[in-house]
Formats: structure tokens, sequence, C-alpha cells
């Protein structure tokens, strides 16, 4: 789960990083009072959690709080890559003498995690990167060792950061290991006209499989308001789901099972209208959220449910399609296709339901077709 910079910035003061003052505000009027309270002249940035907010115009300054409100009307509402600005942050403008980037990524294929940093920070870090590849140190760090005083020296030496950043370094690792994160980065961290070294910006990607450790993020409702409500209300109901564009609702057993349907049903000349995981279970609750999710979408025209028998049996997985058909009001069809452990029992199951809406294919790609077949129709 990715967070707002003004979340990041509380982790970063939370552990003794330091980050100009600021607020938030959801409201011209709020964005008003929050530059008083800030000394009038501000920086208004908006919040989404993506990158190119400057570019695109989602940071301005602000000369006073009449100025703010201004600024934040312009702001709020806007559309950057897809997200919409519903809150704004303002915070106190910095001096700057000097710009530099530091970050931990976690490196899944080495097992490690990376400490990425530059003496080179800012809007151009990526074109840095790009160009002079030399000037972005990046230093493996092994998770058991983690990053003490002497590691963060270690990398700011490597990074030509100034001594003042190690501490940061030390702190930030912090972050990302009491936060459970795979991802935290500031940029810029800067060097200020009285010597010091604040974030002043911040991005934090937390580990969702660790979320239950974490009591802020811990609960399945807790979700940012710029989410797709469909994704919203599933995440609610614990299922892995993905909102995409398109017309053929897909469900699965496993990431890789629905990853392939999904290019199946696109070969078909149809698109997955989303990436539904319903894991290695399938229980008529399971069935009956994974079924509500998908057919909530309006866009959804009919359903491929491809499921492959291993852990669960696919007697247990009819079983409780047909047990979801009960309590979920289904107006599309469902295209089912059951493989593996016990198919052949399950497919009885289904006959024997005999329910008018679902139609059973006996491999993968025919189902994709058939799938395909029915959302042209609209039927």
């Amino acid at each position: 789960m990715d967070l707002y910079e003004y979340e990041a910035r509380e982790l970063f003061r939370d552990h003794g990083i330091a980050v100009p003052d600021a607020a938030v505000a959801a409201s011209p009027r709020e964005a008003r009072a929050a530059a008083e309270s800030l000394g009038g002249r501000v920086v208004v940035k908006a919040q989404v959690r993506t990158g190119g907010r400057g570019r695109a115009g989602g940071v301005k300054f602000a000369a006073d709080p009449a100025s703010a409100e201004l600024t934040a009307r312009q702001i709020l509402g806007m559309d950057i890559k897809g997200h919409a600005v519903r809150k704004v942050m303002l915070a106190q403008p910095v001096d700057i003498q000097a710009e530099f980037y530091i970050s931990y990524v976690l490196d899944c294929a080495a097992g490690v995690f990376l400490a990425i940093a530059s003496a080179e920070g800012g809007t151009e870090i990526e074109e840095v990167a790009a160009s002079r590849p030399e000037a972005v140190a990046r230093i493996p760090v092994d998770p058991r060792r983690g990053v003490d005083a002497a590691g963060a020296a270690e990398i700011a030496r490597a990074a030509h950061l100034p001594p003042e950043a190690a501490p940061v370094l030390a702190r930030l690792w912090q972050v990302l290991v009491q936060r459970d994160a795979v991802l935290v980065e500031v940029n810029p961290l800067v060097r200020t006209a009285s010597d010091r070294i604040v974030a002043l910006d911040g991005k934090v990607t937390v580990d969702d499989n660790a979320r239950f450790r974490q009591a802020r993020w811990a609960s399945p409702e807790v979700v940012h308001d710029d989410v797709d409500p469909l994704e919203a209300a599933a995440v609610a109901k614990g299922l892995t789901y993905v909102k995409l564009d398109g017309e053929v609702g897909v469900i699965g057993n496993g990431a890789g099972l629905v990853m392939a349907t999904l290019d199946v049903v696109a070969g078909c000349g149809a698109r997955p209208a989303n990436f539904l995981d319903i894991g290695g279970g399938a229980s008529a609750r399971v069935m009956a959220d994974g079924l509500t999710a998908v057919l909530s979408d309006p866009a959804v025209k009919c359903v491929f449910v491809n499921v492959f028998g291993g852990i669960a049996s696919c007697d247990a997985v009819a079983d409780g399609i047909v047990q979801a058909l009960e309590s979920v009001h289904v107006t599309k069809p469902l295209v089912v296709r059951l493989d593996g452990n016990d198919a052949a029992r399950g497919r009885a199951v289904l006959a024997a339901r005999a329910h008018p809406l679902v139609q059973q294919a006996a491999t993968m790609d025919g189902g994709a077709r058939r799938a395909a077949r029915l959302a042209r129709r609209g039927v």
C-alpha cells in the first residue's frame, strides 16, 4: 500500500527525520486556514499516490493565505496520471542550498534491500540515473545486518553525500524495518541555508502482507479515497481484486492462473474487466463475495470462472458456486471451467444445479472464447 506524502512525512517525523511544518486541507477554505497557521507563505502540493506532480501543475508556491486558497482551488479536483486530487498539503517553504536523493527498496530477485543514493536529487533524478549511472550509488543491504551508524556513513560516502546525511540514512532504515515497508524514499533531501538536513518529500510503500502488524494499516477497511470504489469494497472483504477496463469478469484460484486467464480472454478479442484471485480455497462465502465484487461492475457482461483444483478440490469449488448462487442475484451469464482434482464431480454438481445462467466449458481456451462471445452479445 502506497502512502500519501503527508503520511510518509508523519512517519519520518516520528523517527526523528526533520521535515518542514505542514498541514493537510480538503477544501480551499481549509487551505487558507492552514496557510495562516503556517505563517502565510506556503508550498501547496497535491496529495496523490503518483509522481510527476510538479510537472502536472500539482505543486505551487503561494505568497499568502489568500493565494493559498486560490491555489488550492486550482489544484483540488485535478487529474494527475489518473489520480484525482482530493487533498492538498501546505508546507512551510525552505531555503534550499543543495538537493540529494536517498531511498531503500526491496530487491526481490536478490533477496536483499538496495540503498540507492545520489548527491544530485530533485525532479531530474531519473534522468541522472539514466544518463550518468555513476552518479547514483546502489549498495546492497543485508537485512540481517541492517543499516547502523557505520553502514549509513558508508552509504553516504559512496554517494558523495555530506556526513550530516548519514543519521538520516540510519533513521530511514528504521522507518523501513519498523513500518514493514518495501520502499522508503526521500527526494529531495536538502541542506538548508542554516545547514539543516531536511526531508522535503517522502514516499513509503507498506508491505500489504505485513499490514496485520501495523495498527494504523491493519484493518482491511483502511483504503485511500482515490482507490476505485469497487476495489475498496473488495479489499474490505479480503479479496485480491484489481479493476480493469473491460467487459469479461474473471475469477480464478492462483495469481498465475488468473494472469493467464486475462491473456487468453484478451486473445479471444474481449477485454478482461478485473483480476480476482480467490486463492487456494473457494468457500461459498468467498465465491459469493467474489461474484458480488465482479457483478457490481456495470461494465461486466459475462463472468468467466476458471479454477484448477489442487489444494482445493473442484467439487468443493462447485459447492461454493452453487451456494453462492443462492445468495447472489446473478443477472449475467457465468462460464465455469473446472479442471484438476475432482473435476468430474465438480462438473456434476454444477450440472445438477442447472442454473439457467451458468454454462460449463471443458478447457480454458474454450471457456474464454465462450465468455468473450457472450460479452459481445451483451446478454
